[in-house]
């Protein structure tokens, strides 16, 4: 990596133009999760030099040896960044001061109340004050309110400071869109959306931003940019709510809500398949929606479709549960008190290893409330880490899925429909098997022990 420009004449807003369009500035993204390490290696490989700072030491680590933790993100990537002398990453925040731009891609996630808990934005934009000089572009990632980056970053960093966005530093809200796991689009090929704090903000975040996404997608404000993310997530969680209670309804009245969803979507115009599940899960679905509901309050409007879509999602492992309960009475003419259950994928979707928010966690301590005994296969999560919900299930570790294995359960709840999964041995084991996720009959597997759910 070449050295960071060092504090000195500030450049004016051409030349600070100039030289992110040319790739030529430094960067500094703050968090190197599911968002900001897919972002370092983009950036990196337009030819900005990038720093990454995260608080937890193991990751810079990591990744200066070459190696990564996230499946996803293939180690050869990193060590490739590293060895270009594109990427490093540490602990220590000193470094922003030497950075053209500053990109935060820290968490935002609920409180046990369900509300927006800014502690990770309000403690990083301490640490960027303690070392903003003036020039500096600094870029809000991560989902949250709209008013967010005006009423909060924004404030924070003027009062920490004494200098002023649009005239001493630049502000810009741009929302990440990550899906992790999906090959078909990555942080490079996905648009990126853009808000600036005023025109020479979003210029600069433009110019950023355009070096390495195939397209940027300018709106008149960082709150527009904020509402933009919150909506898209909004409509995939209000979506999925309505398929979730047509499944209830459905199978109430004996139908199959796949065979339904695969026929209504054969129609070109005026349907979007969404598909049923156990529950929502991830860092985005669960919680974003609830960020609106939170700041509509304020302007004392009840969103009553939004949460009522929440309420059906969150009810969902309750009814899977239910339908264990059914299968094992009628199967093997038991109750879940003392029986042995395998939940089969514990990631919060398929083929990754991130079991945030993920129904399968909740459907476990639902389980084990009921007397049942729980383990649990995926092969994407060997053992189960910390979380700040499910801490009782620290520790425990993927059980081998192998005849001998599944015999000794008495139903397999399959909650995330990883591709290395041998579904064929499940279905063959004659053990009760509820599938969450239509991943047998998908792969045209069927038999008396499979049960929808």
């Amino acid at each position: 990596m070449s050295e960071a420009r060092p504090a000195g004449p500030r450049l004016s807003v051409e030349e600070a133009v100039a030289r992110f369009a040319g790739g030529a500035a430094t960067l500094g993204v703050i968090g190197l999760g599911y968002v900001g390490l897919p972002l370092c290696l983009a950036a990196a490989g337009a030819g900005f030099d990038v720093v990454g700072f995260d608080i937890d030491a193991d990751k810079p680590t990591t990744l200066m040896r070459g190696e990564t933790y996230l499946e996803h993100i293939p180690a050869d990537a990193v060590a490739a960044a590293v060895r270009s002398g594109r990427f490093r990453a540490t602990a220590d925040f000193d470094g922003l001061a030497a950075v053209d731009a500053i990109l935060i891609c820290v968490p935002t996630p609920l409180t046990l109340q369900r509300e927006p808990d800014l502690s990770f934005i309000r403690t990083t934009t301490q640490e960027i004050a303690r070392r903003l000089r003036p020039g500096q572009l600094v870029v809000l990632e991560s989902t949250t309110w709209p008013g967010t980056t005006d009423q909060v970053v924004r404030p924070l960093l003027e009062a920490l400071t004494g200098h002023r966005s649009g005239t001493d530093f630049y502000l810009a809200f741009s929302p990440e869109r990550e899906d992790p796991g999906n090959a078909s689009f990555s942080t490079a090929t996905i648009p990126k959306i853009v808000g600036g704090d005023g025109p020479d903000a979003a210029r600069l975040a433009e110019a950023l931003y355009a070096r390495f996404v195939a397209r940027t997608v300018m709106v008149s404000s960082t709150a527009t940019a904020e509402a933009t993310k919150l909506t898209e997530n909004i409509f995939r969680a209000v979506n999925i709510a309505l398929v979730n209670e047509l499944k209830v309804i459905f199978d109430a009245m004996g139908i199959d809500v796949w065979e339904v969803i695969e026929a209504a979507k054969t129609k070109p115009f005026g349907f979007t398949p969404f598909y049923p599940g156990p529950g929502l899960g991830g860092h985005c679905i669960p919680i974003d929606p609830f960020y609106l509901t939170w700041k509509a309050r304020e302007f004392g409007i009840a969103t009553r479709f939004i949460e009522l879509a929440g309420e059906i999602n969150q009810q969902m492992p309750g009814f899977v549960l239910d339908k264990l309960v059914r299968a094992l009475d009628a199967h093997a003419g038991r109750g879940l008190s003392g029986s042995r259950i395998l939940i089969v994928g514990l990631a919060y979707k398929k083929n990754i290893s991130d079991i945030r928010e993920s129904p399968a966690l909740k459907l476990w301590t639902m389980l084990q409330a009921r007397g049942a005994q729980v383990d649990y296969h995926d092969p994407f999560v060997p053992a189960v880490p910390t979380t700040r919900a499910y801490k009782a299930l620290k520790g425990a570790t993927s059980t081998a899925l192998t005849a001998e294995t599944l015999s000794a359960f008495h139903a397999v709840l399959i909650v995330t429909d990883h591709d290395a999964i041998d579904y064929a041995a499940i279905c063959d084991s004659g053990v009760i098997v509820v599938d969450c996720r239509n991943a047998l009959r998908s792969r045209g597997l069927t038999g008396a022990n499979v049960v929808p759910a």
